[in-house]
């Protein structure tokens, strides 16, 4: 059984994606089947053979099948246009009585999780996922999926959040410095807000889905989250993922404005205030990269 995350999570194991497969995709049903270690907090993840993966929601609920759905349509439209690997939709599962949510069968991509100790050149990394996220913004998004509980609201402007960003701050009590957090927060909430067309997003841009080989950035994963709106979440790497060195390097390649950036910053502070105590005992790996990241929202609200 994989270890839970949420109080409503699914029971999930291999004999269950075993019996679904068997049930539902009888092809693939005889392949090696092996859990990945460290699966991502919305999906549960095995590997099928050498060449898939089998993505399933930890939790029920009409968003994360609609994430699925949303990957199986839009993947195959983004990806020519997308300087980076990005995954492949095979084939989407039925619920079943004991599993009762839609579930996906992606093709396999190599590579390891993106953590600062295995890219081997910063710059490298800055520049690529900066390649990416501008060739998002350029994709044409007339049609693109509005912001929503479906994407868990990754595009809407950034005063939406304050609510619950304004809850996960009494719940840091003791973690972080509150009141540093708060003026940090408060500050982002004061940038101009985007007055712009609506621009493709990923949503999600964390180390953990984005993969490099050979130390270089190859490749990102789970789409769940993406959309069309504000592009100020994607700029969230800046602060989650690379080091104080490059970042000017991250926001020229960007092209962003003041503004954006700015509320970037707010979206990387509110992402992780909010994941620190829900996750603090249950994944500590990612507790600890919330904790940084507010470290570093924090160190650059000093300077500025």
């Amino acid at each position: 059984m994989i270890a839970r995350l949420h109080a409503d999570e699914f029971d999930i194991d291999e004999s269950l994606v075993r019996r679904l497969l068997t049930e539902q995709f009888p092809q693939w049903a005889a392949l090696p089947l092996e859990r990945v270690a460290g699966s991502g907090t919305s999906n549960a993840i095995y590997r099928l053979g050498d060449g898939m993966a089998a993505r399933l929601p930890r939790r029920p609920g009409e968003g994360p099948q609609r994430q699925i759905e949303r990957e199986h349509e839009w993947l195959p439209r983004l990806a020519p246009h997308l300087p980076l690997a990005i995954p492949t939709s095979l084939a989407i599962g039925e619920p079943v009585e004991d599993y009762p949510s839609r579930w996906a069968i992606h093709r396999w991509i190599e590579g390891e999780p993106a953590e600062r100790d295995r890219i081997a050149d910063p710059r490298q990394a800055a520049t690529a996922l900066a390649s990416f996220i501008v060739a998002m913004r350029g994709i044409d998004a007339t049609d693109g999926p509005r912001p929503g509980p479906e994407n868990n609201q990754r595009g809407v402007p950034l005063a939406m959040r304050d609510a619950s960003t304004r809850h996960a701050l009494a719940a840091c009590a003791g973690l972080v410095d509150v009141s540093a957090a708060t003026a940090a927060w408060e500050d982002a909430l004061r940038a101009p807000a985007w007055d712009g067309p609506p621009v493709w997003i990923h949503g999600d841009l964390l180390p953990g889905n984005l993969l490099v080989r050979d130390g270089a950035l190859s490749a990102v994963m789970d789409f769940g989250c993406m959309g069309t709106g504000d592009p100020a979440g994607d700029v969230l790497p800046a602060w989650a993922l690379l080091p104080r060195e490059v970042r000017d390097v991250f926001r020229a390649a960007l092209d962003v404005d003041r503004a954006t950036w700015a509320r970037g910053r707010g979206w990387a502070l509110s992402w992780a205030l909010i994941a620190l105590p829900y996750y603090v005992e249950s994944n500590p790996p990612f507790a600890a990269l919330a904790r940084r990241t507010i470290a570093e929202v924090l160190a650059d609200h000093v300077q500025d």
